[in-house]
């Protein structure tokens, strides 16, 4: 029996013509596909689980002997593309943008970059090579560099190696190695596990515990002090030092990440029957100290990729402090940013404007340029240059995920918007890609410094962006 809000309908359906029938059909088959494939295109460019693909999670998290390394990750394969299809022209984008440029929520001075990734042509440009404040957007540069210096398959390994006196705990600078069980991150309890076995099978039942903190120099204190947004950089410490259950966002951390892991883990020891003798202490492992048990964070890329969705301060902090090491610099403040200067210079990237004073974007001395960025991120989807994919996979999704997840409500630029955003008191800020109503892949970077209201000057960011989205930008008007 149809019901009778049905019957209509039904009997329209059953009296319209073969053609019209056909119609209708190919329009629903057409609109579930379109559907089925947009939501197929957002889960392709990641981030996925905890901002790591799938297969990777389980890789990572699967056991291995001590010593052993585990198996190279794939490097990430091109997600965005531009089509062949008509040129966007300067003049198509300019018509969209500087109406809204004048919005007086952007404050006096402000910088708007748009960049064509096919061509690589700068399609607009105001105050292009300014330097400017650039908060959260600093962490395109930090990732960029990591994974130039280092290749998006590179883990960082917590170590434990033997000492004269016992036995010696290692920071690699993994600040998303986990005190918990599981997951895709490397765990403190499965390190404790592998080292209490090798220490029971060589009939070693109690032992001394010292923690080495030696990768990283100078200053473990961001600029700004104590903070909720950061904890103190150290190469050792767990769930970023946290003292909640939460895994990104502002949250209380621990004064002394390094020592709270270090008694963390001499407690795991003893569940598992090797009993810690005396305090635990910093110390520093020898030399060529043999190692008892390893875990490795999972590769650069799903780092990177939490990073910029979430906008991460303590992972942008070892991602910078990571490119140090592997250019033989002192991995603190100053050495990480020169590190990272350089590794971007020799990409060939315009760093006249660039200086960095941290790898997170928190320091107010940080300066970029929007040329720079825009160009940053059309290199990183240029087919040269697959390492730096993870860019453009990490990117928050307007209206999706990440920092952009509450933006965008009811815009047409939801789904098509993906940037990384900053924001300090007085600076907003949003870098990143889109495809725009023509179909070509656009980098874009909007900067604005001596905001008023944060509130007013994210929306008139989010409109910047939206128009681009919107702009039928291979026409000139």
């Amino acid at each position: 029996m149809v019901p009778e809000v049905l019957r209509r309908p039904v009997l329209r359906w059953r009296g319209a013509s073969l053609a019209r029938r056909r119609t209708v059909r190919f329009v629903a088959v057409s609109t579930l596909a379109g559907a089925v494939a947009a939501a197929g295109a957002v889960a392709a460019a990641g981030p996925w689980e905890a901002g790591q693909r799938r297969a990777e999670r389980i890789r990572s998290a699967a056991p291995r002997p001590a010593g052993e390394r585990p198996e190279e990750a794939p490097a990430a394969e091109p997600v965005l593309g531009a089509p062949a299809g008509p040129q966007a022209t300067a003049a198509g984008v300019a018509a969209v943008l500087q109406p809204l440029l004048a919005d007086p929520a952007l404050g006096q001075r402000h910088s708007a970059v748009v960049v064509d990734v096919a061509s690589g042509r700068q399609l607009f440009a105001q105050d292009a090579d300014g330097a400017y404040t650039p908060a959260s957007t600093v962490k395109l540069a930090t990732a960029a560099a990591a994974l130039a210096a280092l290749g998006p398959d590179h883990r960082i390994d917590t170590t434990v190696v033997e000492s004269p006196e016992g036995i010696v705990l290692v920071g690699g600078g993994d600040p998303t190695l986990t005190a918990h069980s599981g997951g895709p991150w490397a765990g403190l309890p499965a390190l404790a596990e592998a080292t209490a076995r090798e220490l029971k099978a060589r009939g070693v039942d109690h032992i001394r515990l010292a923690y080495d903190l030696s990768r990283y120099t100078g200053p473990v204190l961001h600029e700004i002090g104590p903070n909720d947004n950061l904890a103190p950089v150290t190469p050792l410490m767990t769930d970023e030092g946290r003292q909640d259950d939460s895994d990104h966002g502002p949250a209380e951390r621990a004064g002394d990440p390094a020592a709270e892991t270090a008694r963390k883990f001499a407690a795991l020891l003893t569940e598992r029957g090797v009993r810690v003798d005396g305090e635990v202490t910093e110390g520093r492992a020898a030399g060529g100290a043999r190692r008892l048990a390893a875990v490795s964070s999972p590769p650069l890329s799903a780092l990177v990729e939490r990073a910029l969705t979430n906008s991460d301060n303590d992972i942008a902090e070892a991602l910078a402090r990571q490119t140090a090491l592997a250019g033989g610099r002192p991995a603190g403040f100053e050495g990480a940013g020169q590190a990272v200067t350089a590794r971007l210079s020799a990409l060939g990237l315009p760093t006249g404007a660039l200086h960095l004073a941290d790898g997170s974007g928190l320091d107010r001395a940080d300066r970029v340029s929007a040329g720079f960025l825009a160009q940053l991120l059309a290199l990183a989807a240029a087919p040269g240059h697959p390492e730096l994919r993870p860019l453009l996979t990490g990117l928050p999704v307007a209206g999706f995920s990440g920092t952009l997840r509450d933006r965008y409500p009811g815009a047409a630029a939801r789904g098509l918007v993906r940037a990384k955003t900053g924001t300090l008191t007085g600076v907003n800020t949003l870098a990143g890609t889109v495809v725009a109503a023509d179909g070509r892949l656009l980098a874009f970077a909007f900067l604005a410094d001596g905001t008023r209201d944060a509130d007013a000057a994210q929306r008139a960011l989010d409109a910047l962006a939206s128009a681009v989205a919107g702009c039928g930008c291979s026409r000139a008007g």
